[in-house]
């Protein structure tokens, strides 16, 4: 993200490998209750299925510990610190340039704050909940109880594009074309484009699109 958001076709591989480690991390911690290793059960009012929280051997209980520190704690400062990384790099070029730069930096920061927060609303609630179900009193957490904290942590996949895309002005004037396309046809994201780049000078200044 600190790099040229312009397209690098020399870039694929990385970004290929990083899917792959993304999905291989994500199955390396989900794939273990299939095999032994703790189990997958029930969860809440038994409408949806997830890791036994409930159980109280050891067997169960490690499985959950591990899956608390690399699946929350470990993303988590990841997340931090790579959003930390990237308000450097945009300050140490606020330091250097004026006016649209500090907003920049204010749109990042508040882009960083946002997705922080929400990853923290939707994975504490349910850590919290798995945390005291697996070694509180038993019946101490409800069914009812349990279902807003699934509920927030199963949406925890939707909201960071949408916040990507909605606080980042130059990702929503790419991405807007191509859902544009999507929705209406190649006709209609043409003209789009056309009415951006009328709108707008190579200098970035106001111009007309009448006569």
């Amino acid at each position: 993200m600190t790099r040229t958001a312009e397209p690098d076709t020399t870039n694929y591989r990385k970004t290929w490998a990083g899917i792959i480690l993304s999905w291989t991390y994500s199955l390396l911690w989900t794939a273990p209750p299939l095999f032994g290793w703790s189990s997958y059960g029930p969860e809440g009012p038994g409408i949806t299925c997830s890791v036994n929280w409930h159980s109280k051997d050891a067997n169960n209980t490690s499985y959950i510990i591990c899956l608390f520190i690399f699946c929350l704690v470990i993303p988590f400062a990841i997340i931090v610190y790579s959003y930390g990384k990237l308000l450097c790099a945009v300050r140490q070029v606020s330091s250097i340039q004026r006016g649209p730069c500090r907003s920049r930096e204010q749109r990042v920061l508040l882009m960083v704050l946002v997705m922080v927060l929400c990853f923290l609303l939707c994975w504490l609630p349910y850590a919290a909940v798995a945390l005291i179900a697996t070694f509180g009193q038993p019946g101490l957490i409800t069914p009812a109880a349990s279902i807003i904290p699934a509920i927030l942590a199963k949406s925890s996949t939707v909201y960071n594009p949408i916040i990507y895309v909605f606080l980042n002005k130059q990702r929503k004037t790419q991405q807007f074309p191509m859902l544009t396309s999507y929705i209406y046809g190649p006709e209609m994201a043409w003209a789009f484009q056309h009415h951006q780049s009328g709108t707008r000078s190579p200098a970035g200044e106001q111009v007309g699109l009448g006569p």
